[in-house]
C-alpha cells in the first residue's frame, strides 16, 4: 500500500532524550568524532554502520525501537510519527516492522564520545554513549546570561569574551565587591533581572545575579553567585553576601552554583540571599519611592 504525499517538513530534531544531534554543538568549529575503528576487508566498517544508524529524516542516531518499511528503509520512532507512518523514501506505509537486525548490530559498536575534539578520549558501547555525553565534563557550557534567551555555547574562555563583547557585561577583578542596585518604581516587581557582573577571582570567573520575582504572592529580590565551571570545582569555593542600612543587616553564606545549573533553577531553589520587598525598601531609606540596595560580598577558597 502506498500512502499520500507528505508535505510537512521532516527535519525537526528528535524530542526524545535519546537523540544525539550534531546540531547541539551550534555553529562552533567542532568536528564529528571519528570512531577510529577499522573494518575487516570485505565487511562494512564500524564507521559505515554508524552511518546506517543515522535517521535519514532528522539525521540523529537511532535507538530502539528502529522501524523499517517493507522495502527496508529505516527511520527512528519519533520521525515515524512525524511522517504520518509513511516512508519518506518510497512512500510505502510503514506499519510496525522493527529492524531488529540493525538494533542488534548497534549493540556491538563502540564509539568515542562526541566531545572527543574537546578533550574526552573515552570509548563507549553504542547504547551507553549518549548517557555519558549528557554528563560529560568536556561538553560545552551554556551562556550564563539571564537577561534574555541566549543559545550560545562554548568553553569558559569563549563565554567570558562572549559575555563581555556581546552582552556588555561588567567585568571586575578581585574577590571582594560592593554593588548598588537601583529601581525607580519598586512597586513594579514582576520578573526582572539585573544582569550581570562577572568577577575574576583565584584565576576563575564568578557570575553575580540579582533578580526580582514573585515568591508565591510575595514580591522579593534575590542575589546569588554562580561559578563558571563544573559543580565539583564550585565546591572548592564559598561566598558571602550582605545588605543593610541604619544598623540593620541581612547576610547570606553559601557555595556558588555551577553554571551547569541555569539561573532559573538556582532562583527557584532559593539558594541565595532573599530580600522581602518591605525589607528592601527599608534598606533603601524607607520612603518607598525608590529601590537603592547596596550589596557587598566576598569570595574565598576553602582549604
Amino acid at each position: 500500500m502506498f500512502c499520500k504525499e507528505v508535505t510537512e517538513s521532516c527535519t525537526t530534531s528528535m524530542d526524545s532524550d535519546l537523540a544525539t544531534s550534531s546540531a547541539e554543538l551550534g555553529s562552533s568549529n567542532y568536528r564529528k568524532a571519528d570512531p577510529g575503528l577499522s573494518g575487516n576487508p570485505g565487511r562494512p566498517s564500524n564507521n559505515d554502520v554508524h552511518d546506517l544508524l543515522e535517521c535519514p529524516v532528522c539525521m540523529n542516531l537511532m535507538y530502539p525501537p528502529i522501524y523499517q518499511c517493507p522495502s527496508g528503509h529505516t527511520l527512528c520512532s519519533n520521525c515515524k510519527v512525524r511522517v504520518h507512518n509513511c516512508c519518506p523514501a518510497c512512500r510505502h506505509e510503514l506499519g510496525n516492522i522493527r529492524c531488529l537486525a540493525l538494533e542488534k548490530v548497534a549493540e556491538s559498536l563502540e564509539l568515542p564520545c562526541r566531545y572527543q575534539i574537546l578533550g574526552c578520549h573515552d570509548i563507549f558501547p553504542y547504547y551507553s554513549k549518549l548517557k555519558h555525553e549528557k554528563n560529560c565534563k568536556y561538553r560545552p557550557y551554556n551562556c550564563p546570561y539571564a537577561g534574555a534567551d541566549c543559545s550560545v555555547t562554548g568553553d569558559i574562555p569563549f563565554l567570558v569574551m562572549h559575555l563581555k563583547n556581546d552582552h556588555k557585561v561588567d567585568m571586575h577583578d578581585g574577590c571582594s565587591f560592593s554593588h548598588r542596585y537601583v529601581k525607580s518604581n519598586p512597586q513594579e516587581v514582576g520578573n526582572a533581572t539585573w544582569m550581570l557582573t562577572v568577577f575574576n577571582c583565584f584565576g576563575r570567573q564568578f557570575c553575580l545575579h540579582f533578580e526580582a520575582f514573585l515568591l508565591g504572592l510575595a514580591p522579593v529580590y534575590m542575589a546569588f553567585l554562580r561559578f563558571m565551571g563544573d559543580e565539583d570545582e564550585a565546591k572548592e569555593f564559598s561566598y558571602s553576601l550582605e545588605v543593610g542600612r541604619n544598623g540593620r543587616k541581612l547576610t547570606w553564606q553559601g557555595i556558588p552554583r555551577s553554571i551547569r545549573d541555569s539561573h532559573k533553577k538556582v532562583r527557584d531553589s532559593q539558594d541565595g540571599l532573599i530580600i522581602q520587598r518591605n525589607l528592601a525598601l527599608l534598606f533603601s531609606g524607607g520612603d518607598k519611592q525608590e529601590l537603592k540596595l547596596k550589596i557587598s560580598g566576598r569570595i574565598w577558597k576553602e582549604q
